[in-house]
């Protein structure tokens, strides 16, 4: 029987938006403060809980020795303006919460938990818009955060822009996918929109940009949890694998 790790809600105040978050912060089965610890941030991050299993699939992959030692925290979301706000570069928050993320949540998460404190020990992890804030959140503070995991990330050309605009990141790990039916995907939104044709257009600006550590695949799937539920164990086994 896989032993099981748990799960604190732990309320966090952010002074770079002025608002109280109540995280979800995976503690594996096997934490004790004498070892260190690597880190997954996720946005969205009620969902990875709730609808992606992820302590569930960490459980199993900690057990099996197939990843690393992982810590997770999840970030939720108030609503769906709530997300657009704080997500993409358009967002009137994006700024702030890319601040909350690197200055506040890090340090906090580092001096609560036995963390190994490292980029290279460091991820993030998203959704859709959720993806899109982890990827340029790596991109900004590339001495925080040395891994990015991507599903079906938004990309319009604001993100373009700012990927195409920032130096490469030698070291950061990509781990980044998207359904092959998500050319006319319904969003979170209701609306209908193409993920493929620009997330095939961020894999290859960042191919063109030299990106080393990197891993894109089209799946079967749209833009739903249906999809990406099922690539969660891959995802963290690439990304954390021992």
């Amino acid at each position: 029987m896989v032993e099981t790790g748990t799960i604190q809600k732990i309320s966090l105040h952010s002074f770079h938006l002025d608002e109280t978050f109540d995280l979800f912060i995976y503690i594996p089965a096997n934490y004790t403060p004498f070892n260190k610890y690597n880190t997954l941030i996720a946005s969205d991050g009620k969902d990875y809980f709730q609808l992606g299993g992820i302590s569930h699939i960490a459980d199993e992959l900690i057990e099996d020795y197939e990843i690393e030692n992982l810590i997770i925290v999840g970030i939720p979301y108030k609503n769906a303006q709530d997300r657009k706000r704080k997500y993409i570069p358009t967002g009137d928050q994006h700024e702030a919460y890319l601040n909350f993320l690197a200055h506040e949540l890090v340090p906090f998460i580092d001096k609560e938990f036995s963390t190994a404190g490292t980029a290279a020990s460091r991820g993030l992890i998203g959704d859709s818009m959720a993806a899109t804030v982890s990827l340029l959140a790596a991109l900004k503070y590339p001495n925080i955060f040395g891994k990015v995991i991507l599903q079906s990330p938004y990309v319009d050309d604001s993100v373009l822009k700012i990927v195409e605009e920032t130096p490469t990141r030698d070291s950061l790990i990509i781990y980044h996918t998207v359904g092959k039916q998500e050319d006319e995907a319904v969003t979170f939104y209701k609306d209908i929109k193409d993920f493929l044709t620009p997330n095939r257009k961020l894999h290859q600006l960042l191919v063109s940009k030299n990106y080393r550590h990197m891993i894109y695949e089209e799946l079967e799937g749209n833009h739903t949890w249906k999809t990406w539920k099922p690539e969660l164990r891959k995802a963290l086994s690439n990304t954390f694998g021992i």
